[in-house]
């Protein structure tokens, strides 16, 4: 929220990046003070009378959730436009706090249904795909996020000065302390370098001056032992040593042939501005190029991650930590899940 509690308003410009994309990077917070960046379905969601933007996840993502239900401060990066429906060359960055929706309405579910169409076609239907896709239909999660600053760049790669809608930016943040297991590479670097190089779209994620994630595009310049070499705008990237995620993604058309790569791991850079980034960890997925073969993969990995999730207790142990978090951080910045509807 703004000033006086008022809702950020952003520029016509960056809500039409906003409603358009079919997909962004989402940045949270762990407890180390690192961020980790993945993209989410996003297909629009935004109301600016409101203040809000937000995203849909599953159940299936428990470390996601309860990472953002612990502390919810988030950030969200539009950087792509392909198959979406802006044509604007602009990158956009939406910091605010989440709250998390755990079992949305069967009302809500269905609403977005709709909306979700205009971007990846129409949902199959059909005694089969009904009993195949239920959970990948209806079991959502939905994530929230009122907006406390909108960072709009007229350009894709986040070059020179950005409009600011809500609180003003604040200064670059100091470095961190080093990890105990040091800062180098973990995983081969070789291979990483070739993963993320196939990759159209590459975000890299930190924690801000004022504690929330900025997530910024950068481009892979080479690799040596050290890591990976990465370029961006000047001033995009602190100085110092610090925790930060990668994700390298590609994407076609309503989602189709999907690949993603998400690390986490140590980014130095240098006062002249050079960036080495030294992968820790790395996961990643490649979805199947072909509409049925690709609903059916979504379906039966919905089917199981709901049905671990059920096995695990996640939403009630999920739910329990957001009483826990509200109870122990009263006030209308506190964490928290909205009162659930019953299924």
């Amino acid at each position: 929220m703004g000033m006086m509690g008022e809702p950020v308003r952003w520029s016509d410009e960056a809500q039409e990046v906003i409603g358009g994309d079919i997909t962004t990077a989402a940045a949270y917070l762990t407890p180390a003070g690192g961020v980790v960046v993945t993209a989410v379905a996003t297909f629009g969601i935004a109301d600016r009378d409101r203040g809000m933007v937000g995203f849909t996840t599953s159940l299936g993502f428990p470390r996601k959730l309860e990472r953002i239900i612990s502390d919810p401060r988030v950030a969200l990066g539009y950087h792509a436009r392909e198959h979406g429906f802006s044509v604007l060359p602009w990158f956009v960055l939406a910091q605010g706090r989440a709250s998390v929706n755990l079992q949305p309405s069967p009302e809500r579910v269905e609403a977005i249904i709709p909306q979700a169409e205009r971007y990846y076609g129409a949902a199959k239907r059909g005694p089969v795909w009904d009993r195949l896709l239920r959970e990948y239909y209806y079991v959502r999660v939905f994530a929230d996020v009122s907006v406390e600053r909108i960072v709009a760049w007229p350009s894709l790669d986040a070059a020179g000065d950005p409009q600011v809608a809500g609180a003003a930016r604040p200064g670059p943040p100091g470095p961190q302390r080093p990890p105990k297991n040091g800062t180098g590479p973990r995983i081969d670097v070789d291979r990483a370098a070739g993963q993320i190089g196939m990759l159209a779209h590459r975000l890299l994620a930190y924690q801000g001056g004022d504690g929330f994630p900025v997530v910024v595009p950068v481009h892979l310049a080479g690799h040596d032992q050290a890591g990976l070499r990465l370029v961006a705008a000047p001033g995009l990237l602190p100085p110092g040593g610090r925790r930060a995620g990668l994700l390298a993604h590609a994407y076609r058309a309503q989602l189709v042939g999907l690949s993603t790569r998400t690390f986490t791991g140590w980014l130095e850079v240098s006062p002249g501005g050079g960036a080495v980034y030294a992968p820790h960890t790395c996961r990643g997925f490649v979805a199947p190029p072909r509409k049925n073969l690709l609903l059916v993969s979504n379906g039966v990995l919905a089917k199981f991650g709901v049905w671990r999730a059920q096995r695990r207790g996640t939403a009630e142990r999920l739910e329990q930590l957001a009483a826990e978090k509200a109870s122990s951080a009263p006030g209308p910045q506190s964490a928290g899940v909205p009162k659930q509807s019953k299924r």
